[in-house]
């Protein structure tokens, strides 16, 4: 198996339509229960990747951050708790937009920006710093590249796609901070060998099974690499 192709097939969960239907539905429990809807990748890895972020005297309260697949918002809300100020968290579900608004709203939270983009889509993307809006010095991923991915493992043209706009997106020597579960960190880093370079990853937990050990979560923070002459 090439480490440019992924060990899985493709799935309802790299579709629009299935995210489209996923977020009407916990939008509609939130409206009756208050149930915020799934975490993705769960509370202990997004707490590890917010307690990070926290924890680093470079990346002041002030730094400009985007969330690439906010669906419900509560990394960037929890973020936010952590006194972050410069919020934006893009998803191209309107109904996970409109989540992340009335969660953040719950919470007493108006000024983080949520707004509809395709991350793949780079007219969409250009709107994100145009208008004199400075690029970004922090992007987040938790399972946006893991559903890019489940389109199609074996053509890697999307994930090229993802990789050229989230660097375009950021600032020189910005981070972007990324968990996978399909993917080890030997084939993140050679999908985003071109435009970033390893920071460091972050632990998790490990697991043995079958007499093999390893991590059921892969999280790595990747510096961008400067833009090569046009």
């Amino acid at each position: 198996m090439s480490g440019d192709q992924g060990d899985f097939g493709s799935s309802e969960l790299g579709t629009k339509e299935y995210w489209d239907a996923a977020y009407t539905r916990e939008l509609k429990n939130f409206t009756d229960i208050g149930d915020v809807g799934e975490i993705w990748f769960g509370e202990d890895v997004q707490n590890r990747m917010v307690r990070w972020i926290s924890e680093r005297s470079d990346l002041p309260t002030s730094t400009r951050v985007l969330d690439l697949g906010c669906g419900n918002g509560t990394l960037l809300i929890s973020l936010r708790e952590e006194e972050f100020s410069d919020l934006t968290g893009v998803d191209y579900s309107e109904g996970a937009i409109q989540l992340a608004k009335d969660v953040a709203k719950k919470e007493g939270i108006t000024d983080i920006d949520f707004k509809v983009c395709d991350v793949l889509c780079q007219k969409s993307v250009s709107t994100l710093t145009q208008d004199g809006k400075d690029r970004f010095n922090l992007c987040l991923d938790k399972g946006t590249y893991d559903a890019i991915s489940l389109r199609d493992p074996s053509d890697p043209i999307d994930r090229r796609t993802y990789a050229l706009n989230v660097q375009s997106l950021l600032t020189d020597q910005g981070l972007l901070v990324i968990t996978s579960c399909n993917w080890t960190k030997d084939q993140l880093l050679l999908h985003f060998e071109k435009e970033f370079e390893l920071l460091r990853e972050l632990p998790a937990p490990s697991i043995t099974f079958g007499g093999k050990t390893g991590q059921t979560v892969t999280t790595l923070i990747l510096k961008r690499k400067a833009l090569g002459p046009i």
